[in-house]
């Protein structure tokens, strides 16, 4: 069965553009043009995928990402006027997966919609060890290996890692990190992170300084690399 994206814009040319485009790749498109006609597609269609515009005629892209994280884990790719920085850790703390800036090239957001479905098509279930080159994390044993030999983390060096494994490819911003480590009332300290990452990159990076699986995404969060 083809992926089923939903595109949720205001804009005609927008949709009159992509939909054609996304379509003649094979997949199954749906549009909205609303914030409530996209939440409603959401709910009634259950799309594989969503490009979801930030600027919608009626409730803010940022709150429509949130409302479809509530009940759903489906991929979110932003796609926006908007280019501060500002904007971009706003959609991504809220759930997005990644950001595309308008004026954009067709076949970069292709390459974007085929990297976010192949994300998700490559996690294995939650009883299945996390596999990434050298490095093995047995979720069911709390135990991770590099190169055939275990390492000895901290809880939330643990923790962190399986946070970061889980979604791979994904920018997580310092504060979802933060977060889902301390909690939700945890006070947005990036340094205490920093720290963190610091120690679990000397225990699983073959080279700390160039870190191959824990990548730095400058002043935004976090990427785990894709295998």
């Amino acid at each position: 069965m083809a992926p089923r994206i939903l595109i949720v814009d205001d804009e005609p040319n927008i949709l009159g553009t992509l939909a054609p485009l996304l379509r003649s790749r094979g997949y199954e498109v749906t549009t909205a043009m609303s914030g409530r006609a996209g939440l409603e597609a959401v709910d009634r269609d259950k799309p594989d995928l969503v490009v979801l515009d930030l600027g919608l005629p009626d409730i803010d892209g940022v709150e429509v990402c949130r409302l479809i994280r509530e009940t759903m884990a489906v991929p979110i790719l932003v796609l926006s006027a908007r280019g501060a920085e500002s904007d971009k850790v706003r959609a991504l703390d809220t759930g997005a997966d990644d950001y595309v800036t308008k004026p954009f090239g067709a076949e970069e957001l292709v390459a974007r919609v085929r990297a976010a479905l192949r994300r998700t098509d490559h996690l294995p279930p939650p009883s299945e060890p996390i596999v990434h080159g050298g490095l093995v994390i047995d979720r069911e044993r709390f135990r991770v290996l590099r190169d055939g030999e275990e390492v000895r983390l901290t809880p939330k060096e643990f923790e962190l890692l399986m946070f970061l494994a889980q979604h791979p490819g994904r920018v997580l911003t310092h504060r979802t990190i933060i977060k889902a480590i301390w909690g939700p009332n945890a006070v947005d300290q990036p340094e205490h992170l920093r720290v963190l990452v610091g120690a679990l990159r000397k225990k699983i990076e073959p080279n700390p300084s160039v870190p191959k699986y824990i990548l730095t995404e400058h002043w935004v969060g976090y990427r785990f690399a894709e295998s």
